[in-house]
């Protein structure tokens, strides 16, 4: 499977698409200033300690108070309480626990209030972003993840992701981390570790200890609200947790972006650096890669699949239903259980990719078509829990009941990606009325004599609908519309077809491809 990553860069936000064989399967939205995301660590000031609940709110600085259950504290939690408190007093001069002593472990069943005060300053981790009208969700068992492991403060166990099978390289890497831990550190061992050397497994875990040092820095002065430890860039994130083998195209709209990935790279995979590339195409680069049509064709309320057959896809406040259609979709040689059986199969992948696509959490269920035969309901359950396999969320599948719904459960940690594909009319703005057609290419010339006259600007690209693009270099070299436009203003203007444009949009840029607006 090749596996592609494009990445958009835009003002404001960065729009991360992650391709198997050519098919979207992933796509995430990152704010520049994206703050509370999973990971990041803050130090907090408990706002309200709540006995019924088994849990306290915590002031991080968003505008809801985020929610710390008793379960999220963490065996260890007396630990890190200590050592927040000594690294403010300045009484812990080292990052390093290797003189620490550490406190008792909390019990499982406890009471909130006998750990934590009202008023008191905690170090805590973004478990879950905030969502809704609800503020982050928040732990105190703080974990800081590389590449290859996964370093916890105040543990001393060492834990291999049970993806290893193979149980000699299982001990190679409980014995490694066993020699090059630091005291009081836990370690988990991810599967991508499998195999690795010496050398890449320390490298990453000083990477961490590096990280561990900039949070104890941040400690020494900081007064709640305050984030003391960022998350790495979301674009060395998903590099990070997806990047393998079977990659073999990674390509960015934007050099900063590019520069940083091609350091991340170079630290982690340098005999990759080849596959990373920098786009410098004139047409936008998810329109090149034919991201943007599928973003289209799969965020609707429809998401019609190649057999015919097609999934309707509801929301609601308390859960998620895809309702599998057959549409015009039907064997005449095949009997009726053997037609659902194929359309619940197709259906069974596409379920999968957009739970993944859409980042889908909470409760799914899925109305497929009714199926009599026993063997083919579990053909049906096996073929779903296969194909999420490749999804990196925690989930659950529960067996297709008598009535042929199918219920998952899957982890939330961000908010859905939610893409509106109608869009308003650029020519009516969704009154339903356009201007003339026989004006448009009139409005255009207006708007073009007013750039250059007016605004007195060079270099100018025209950026339309395919079909006015034709349209208006039609005819021979004196009498195309383009021609027009050069002999008459003296220098020589664009076009650039863009399919995702409305059929009377137009935009025009400048030489440093910033919109023009007029």
């Amino acid at each position: 499977m090749n596996q592609e990553l494009v990445i958009n860069s835009a003002p404001g936000e960065v729009v991360i698409a992650l391709l198997n064989d050519k098919r979207l399967v992933e796509l995430h939205r990152e704010k520049s200033n994206t703050q509370f995301a999973v990971g990041d660590l803050y130090l907090g000031k408990v706002k309200k300690v709540m006995a019924g609940l088994n849990a306290a709110f915590v002031d991080v600085g968003y505008e809801k108070d985020a929610f710390l259950h008793y379960l999220d504290l963490g065996p260890q939690v007396n630990s890190l309480f200590k050592y927040v408190d000594l690294v403010q007093k300045a009484k812990q001069n080292s990052s390093n626990l290797m003189y620490f002593k550490n406190e008792p472990d909390i019990v499982k069943e406890g009471k909130i209030t006998d750990v934590v005060k009202s008023g008191q300053y905690v170090l805590v981790q973004v478990a879950k972003e905030p969502i809704s009208a609800k503020g982050p969700r928040i732990t105190s068992e703080i974990s800081l993840a590389g590449r290859f492991i996964v370093l916890i403060p105040f543990a001393d166990k060492i834990s291999v992701s049970s993806k290893i099978r193979n149980l000699e390289e299982k001990n190679r890497l409980k014995d490694l981390m066993q020699k090059i831990k630091p005291k009081n550190f836990g370690v988990i061992v991810r599967t991508v570790a499998e195999n690795q050397s010496v050398a890449e497994l320390e490298g990453d875990l000083n990477d961490l200890m590096k990280r561990w040092e900039e949070c104890f820095k941040q400690l020494k002065d900081a007064q709640p609200p305050l984030r003391v430890l960022g998350e790495a860039d979301r674009t060395n994130v998903i590099l990070r947790d997806f990047f393998n083998n079977s990659f073999n195209s990674i390509v960015v709209n934007d050099v900063k972006v590019y520069d940083d990935m091609r350091g991340y790279v170079k630290s982690i995979a340098p005999d990759k650096l080849e596959i990373l590339k920098l786009y410098s195409g004139k047409i936008p680069i998810f329109d090149a890669y034919s991201v943007e049509k599928q973003i289209k064709s799969l965020f609707g309320k429809t998401v019609h699949m190649k057999s015919g057959a097609y999934l309707i896809i509801e929301h609601t406040e308390a859960l998620h239903v895809f309702d599998v259609n057959s549409g015009n979709r039907s064997k005449s040689e095949s009997s009726q259980e053997e037609n659902a059986l194929e359309v619940n199969l197709e259906a069974a992948v596409e379920v999968a990719r957009q739970l993944r696509l859409r980042d889908m959490g909470g409760i799914i269920v899925v109305d497929f078509i009714d199926m009599q035969n026993p063997d083919n309901r579990k053909l049906l359950h096996d073929k779903l829990r296969d194909e999420m396999r490749k999804d990196k969320a925690k989930h659950n599948i529960l067996p297709p009941s008598k009535f042929g719904l199918i219920q998952i459960t899957r982890q939330r940690l961000r908010p859905e990606v939610n893409i509106e594909v109608l869009e308003t009319c650029p020519s009516c703005n969704g009154t339903g009325k356009v201007q003339p057609s026989l004006l448009f290419v009139d409005q255009i010339d207006n708007a073009l004599r007013f750039i250059i006259k007016e605004q007195n600007i060079k270099g100018i690209s025209l950026h339309v609908h395919p079909y006015i693009e034709a349209f208006i270099k039609k005819g021979s070299w004196f009498k195309s519309k383009q021609w027009k436009w050069y002999f008459e203003h003296k220098q020589w203007i664009k076009i650039l077809p863009i399919a995702s444009y409305g059929f009377m949009e137009y935009k025009f840029f400048d030489k440093s491809d910033e919109e023009i607006v007029l």
